[in-house]
């Protein structure tokens, strides 16, 4: 296995200034991910801090001897008791056989900065992984796509899931999982691998009280040596340990959510666009009624009303569920990092781009609740390619960095243009100047007749470079049929390395990996050390 990295262009303006021109950004972070002094700032500020230390390890061996996690991860447990160790977390959704790929960059990301924080400080360092368990957009997760006859096919699991209840929380249909698997494996070639993964997937599957089991089992099955220790955020036990927290969020609502809103506002005046819905008497909690996950809002009165006017709580009501029944409330995208602050002692949070950009704005309302915003890193993205890949790059020598980031469509056409002899595409663009050229006696006689004759004769040439575009657009297809071969290799590439117009990690899934490499394909990813500095790597497997 051999990883490169690539440096990508950063779709993302403030991501790119983030990385690259920090200064443009400084004003809405707490730290500087790229200062020298910020690793020992935030641990000095982290261990001055208390934690219900006891109370959360207990609550996290509880919930992972459920899920059956692996004898490290209780090692990494039984050190948060310690007063010095401190966290590197990141989340995400509980995917179906673990969702797309970023999922597991994701993880690879908190163990590998873990491991070289601890060393840097020399105190103990965890990797923490957060299940949003409380999401409720289950059509988000319900899914795979998988590459199937030149294409990338979603494969959707048909369960009866209509409510709009945490994932956590919803009926896991395990028949319709099993029925799900079954197509799913169906678009793998077989392997000597194929068996034995397809046993252990079904194995954790009749295992699981509930999808983000599901999501546990499987990520522990892939980095089982790692320590890593992963939570769902919606487990009655870690709501308990929330009960404060929540009160917290109740008192200072107003102040957070109008810091958020006025954030917002300052970003999209700067150019930096947040993908974050928000209003100044939004309450950023969820109250759970009736099976569903009502977001609340703030009423003029003081009272909290579900967005829809499904139920309203006075504040002092909803005071009493955060103390006798925090069950029932859960976090929305800006107060669950505050709840994620109060409850850990994070070092370090890893983000995607879509969570750098959104937690922009989210300084005001950690400051709204006496909490400093963590360091937050960018998380380490790979493209993964396999050898038919590699050769077929170099046969056709094709630019890694250009099919990342534009596909491979326009270097297909050079081809193909390059393929003739003399080359169609110079033969067409030389033809028309030259016909431009012969036209030109023309267009002039037209003109001195009159402006209604001049613009006939400038249509008349557009007409004729038409017509030889046409020609040369027919004579680049017959060359198509002839080197078919090479159209599907530039399609296979462009369906691996750049899916539906972006990175493989947004598309695919680990089921193709696995499946051709074995489970420990990502863990042999992990024992390479690899450098923040270099965001996005390629892996050659």
């Amino acid at each position: 296995m051999r990883i490169d990295p690539v440096k990508l262009n950063q779709k993302n303006v403030l991501v790119d200034d983030y990385l690259n021109h920090y200064k443009n950004v400084e004003d809405k972070f707490e730290y500087n991910p790229h200062h020298e002094d910020t690793l020992r700032k935030r641990a000095e500020y982290v261990q001055e801090r208390t934690y219900n230390r006891n109370g959360l390890a207990d609550t996290l061996t509880e919930m992972n001897e459920q899920w059956e996690a692996p004898s490290h991860t209780f090692t990494m447990i039984e050190k948060l008791r310690n007063d010095k160790t401190m966290a590197v977390v990141a989340g995400q959704q509980a995917g179906l056989l673990t969702g797309p790929l970023y999922t597991i960059h994701k993880i690879i990301s908190v163990i590998q900065l873990a491991k070289q924080q601890e060393k840097e400080l020399g105190t103990p360092v965890i990797p923490i992984f957060w299940i949003a368990g409380e999401d409720h957009d289950f059509a988000e997760i319900n899914h795979v796509m998988m590459k199937s006859e030149q294409r990338m096919k979603k494969i959707q699991l048909q369960a009866q899931n209509d409510q709009k209840a945490s994932v956590s929380d919803l009926p896991f249909d395990r028949e319709a999982v099993d029925s799900w698997l079954k197509k799913v494996f169906a678009e793998v070639k077989e392997t000597e691998i194929t068996r034995d993964f397809y046993q252990t997937v079904v194995s954790h599957m009749k295992l699981s009280s509930s999808y983000s089991e599901f999501f546990a089992r499987l990520l522990y099955t892939l980095f089982n040596e790692e320590g890593l220790i992963i939570v769902d955020a919606h487990h009655q036990g870690i709501r308990r340990l929330e009960s404060g927290y929540f009160e917290q969020m109740i008192h200072e609502n107003e102040t957070i959510a109008e810091g958020v809103w006025a954030a917002i506002q300052r970003n999209r005046q700067q150019g930096y666009p947040v993908s974050l819905d928000s209003e100044a008497d939004d309450a950023h909690l969820f109250y759970h009624h009736n099976g569903e996950r009502v977001l609340l809002a703030r009423a003029e009165e003081g009272s909290f009303r579900g967005k829809k006017n499904e139920l309203e709580k006075t504040k002092t009501e909803l005071l009493q569920i955060a103390q006798e029944s925090p069950w029932q409330l859960s976090n929305n995208v800006v107060t669950r990092p505050l709840m994620q602050e109060f409850l850990l002692p994070v070092l370090s949070f890893i983000g995607g781009p879509g969570e750098i950009s959104y937690w922009s704005v989210l300084k005001p309302a950690f400051q709204a609740v006496g909490l400093q915003m963590p360091p937050v890193y960018p998380r380490l993205s790979f493209t993964l390619v396999d050898r038919k890949t590699e050769v077929a790059l170099r046969e056709l020598q094709l630019d890694m960095k250009k099919v990342l980031e534009h596909g491979t469509a326009s270097e297909k056409v050079k081809w193909l243009a390059a393929a003739s002899n003399p080359p169609i595409e110079q033969m067409s663009e030389q033809i028309k100047q030259e016909m431009a050229s012969i036209h030109q006696p023309l267009r002039e006689k037209a003109s001195e007749l009159g402006p209604d004759l001049e613009a006939l004769g400038e249509k008349n040439l557009d007409y004729i470079k038409q017509m030889v575009e046409f020609l040369e657009h027919r004579m680049l297809q017959s060359i198509e049929e002839k080197y078919q071969r090479e159209m599907k290799t530039f399609k296979e590439l462009d369906l691996l390395l750049h899916p539906e117009g972006g990175l493989q990690e947004r598309v695919w899934n680990i089921t193709p990996w696995v499946n051709t490499y074995g489970m420990d394909v990502f863990k042999r990813i992990n024992d390479h050390q690899l450098s923040f500095t270099h965001p996005h790597y390629v892996v050659y497997v």
